[in-house]
């Protein structure tokens, strides 16, 4: 794991919280120069996931549990920037964001939004 890049170190720690128990799903971004040993990686763990394209050289990894994927197809189906505020907070809340801080965030970018629709 010593020569292992920090990104993959990043991505197994994820892992190993998601199989303890300590997160029900992940959204960890990527270069896209990873995308085959990352997927090989949970294939070969059993873990569902979904990639998304984030940016030019970047995917979105989602992974996790089941009915929180099926949460994310429904959910995150453009750039993340391009969310609405409720759905931004309900993909905060889902990967376990601090609630208060979600709540915070909601707040802001809903007046945001109310002012650019006025």
């Amino acid at each position: 794991m010593n020569g292992m890049p920090i990104d993959m170190k990043v991505l197994m720690n994820h892992i190993y919280e998601y199989k303890k128990g300590v997160r029900q799903m992940v959204l960890f971004t990527m270069n896209k120069r990873y995308e085959q040993y990352a997927t090989e990686r949970l294939q070969h763990q059993n873990i569902p996931y979904i990639l998304q394209p984030a940016g030019k050289n970047t995917l979105n990894l989602y992974f996790g549990r089941r009915e929180c994927l099926d949460a994310i197809r429904l959910i995150v189906n453009r750039p993340l920037n391009e969310l609405t505020p409720e759905e931004d907070f309900i993909l905060g809340a889902m990967l376990g964001y601090d609630l208060c801080a979600q709540c915070q965030r909601y707040c802001e970018r809903k007046c945001r939004h109310c002012q650019q629709v006025q």
